[in-house]
């Protein structure tokens, strides 16, 4: 299957366990009651996706839960695809741990203030770092290092300290290579704490910063635009279906929000989930 092919049951997928249904004349769990014009992108939207029998819809944290889960399959099945351009073995996981080699350290000081509420509120919380996904990359043998021309060698002095080798730390240290927060919907609170995750990954790494990016099905330009616009807090912001946004809001008719989606994809700040295996492969 093509990327393009597992796009279609990752929709698939949403619209029958989130959007169960939705009815284009009736609020759906997307839109935000006090934004009119949201309801109505969705409606638009929504029409562009496959139908399948109405059901109750999972709604808050149960929703952000599922949209994790379900992009964490879709990232799993499109990575599999580009392991001829990234020859490694990835660990795809939710768990919510930086249990990996630049935040070795983070971990431990995360320990330490869970188990002590005052030094955690002396501290701010600002080394709780609690990703979504967590895309970890194993690191190599000396073995798969050397396996077309003698790389390493067995020189004791040389090569010592880059976790890319196996030997050189413990067999459980990944190299943690991206993170995605997934958010089904998008306020500007939540904005503000993707942005807080993502320079807290920025300032305490010890090594190579990982891919910092987000994925979600928000169908408002202008919330959308309260995470996408600006740089150096993540890479970027990847819409569930961003084609089928953009005729929606085209339909809708809404040149205000037409023109701020137009501006964040101008501008290389949002991106369709599609574009995201290919840009965790870099």
């Amino acid at each position: 299957m093509s990327i393009a092919q597992f796009r279609r049951v990752y929709h698939q997928m949403i619209y029958q366990r989130l959007l169960c249904g939705h009815e284009p004349n009736a609020t759906s769990a997307v839109a935000e009651s006090d934004e009119p014009i949201s309801d109505t992108i969705v409606s638009a939207l929504v029409e562009r996706l496959i139908s399948v029998p109405n059901r109750e819809r999972p709604t808050g944290h149960a929703a952000d839960c599922l949209f994790t889960e379900l992009t964490l399959v879709f990232l799993q099945d499109t990575l599999a695809l580009l392991k001829h351009i990234r020859t490694c073995k990835w660990q795809i996981s939710t768990n919510g741990d930086l249990l990996f080699d630049q935040y070795e350290y983070v971990t431990k000081l995360q320990r330490l203030l869970y188990a002590e509420p005052e030094l955690r509120a002396a501290l701010g919380g600002d080394y709780l770092i609690t990703p979504d996904i967590t895309i970890g990359r194993y690191p190599a043998t000396d073995a798969e290092i050397n396996q077309d021309v003698i790389v390493v060698g067995d020189a004791a002095s040389v090569c010592q300290y880059s976790p890319l080798r196996a030997t050189n730390r413990p067999a459980s240290s990944l190299i943690l290579h991206a993170t995605i927060s997934c958010k089904w919907t998008m306020r500007s609170d939540r904005a503000q704490n993707i942005r807080t995750e993502g320079l807290n990954l920025i300032r305490n790494r010890k090594g190579h910063l990982p891919h910092i990016a987000a994925a979600t099905a928000e169908p408002l330009p202008s919330r959308l635009a309260s995470l996408a616009l600006g740089t150096g807090d993540l890479d970027c912001v990847y819409h569930f279906a961003l084609p089928e946004l953009q005729q929606a809001v085209t339909t809708v008719g809404n040149s205000d929000q037409l023109e701020m989606l137009t501006a964040m994809i101008e501008g290389r700040r949002l991106r369709d989930i599609s574009d995201l295996p290919l840009d965790l492969a870099v």
